[in-house]
């Protein structure tokens, strides 16, 4: 990373080849879209390009990998952002969709207020690991560097989340 903040070509050209496998797999788990999925790769490393003289490192105890990370999931978002703004009309004929019954959506709304609530319950810690691993996908000792905790921490958090949200939500 050093290397690549004093702007040489390639070392980040080694970067990418190392990471960007690793970094399409975990984007593609949070969007089908191939298009966006390439766009923010783009994004991520162009980010990267111009940001790596700011990644902090061994100084912090930091990741670069884990950087990398946190730099893709927020270009994600921003996609995201993006598409709900452009507001596109579903290419789906609307003779083809079918609304849910009443007492599903009732259901389902009732299931996700549960969940946000018991969420919400968790200690800022546990959600952390949760997010971490459940919604960005992190490996125990992804989310260990990302966190800056020791791996049984984080093992221990997310499980000690996973029972509370059962008892919660039974």
């Amino acid at each position: 990373m050093r290397r690549t903040a004093r702007g040489d070509r390639r070392a980040f050209d080694e970067l990418y080849r190392r990471t960007s496998p690793w970094l399409a797999v975990r984007l593609r788990r949070r969007c089908a879209d191939e298009d966006v999925v390439a766009d923010v790769l783009q994004e991520t490393y162009l980010s990267v390009w111009r940001a790596a003289g700011s990644f902090a490192g061994a100084a912090t105890q930091g990741s670069a990998v884990g950087w990398l990370w946190t730099i893709a999931a927020n270009r994600l978002v921003d996609a995201f952002r993006r598409r709900a703004r452009q507001a596109q009309v579903p290419a789906v004929p609307l003779t083809a969709m079918t609304a849910p019954a009443a007492e599903e959506e009732v259901m389902a709304g009732r299931v996700e207020q549960n969940l946000e609530t018991a969420l919400l319950a968790l200690p800022p810690e546990m959600r952390q690991v949760l997010r971490a691993m459940v919604l960005d996908g992190l490996s125990v000792r992804e989310t260990a560097l990302l966190l800056e905790v020791p791996e049984g921490t984080v093992k221990s958090r997310a499980r000690r989340a996973r029972i509370a949200l059962r008892e919660a939500l039974s």
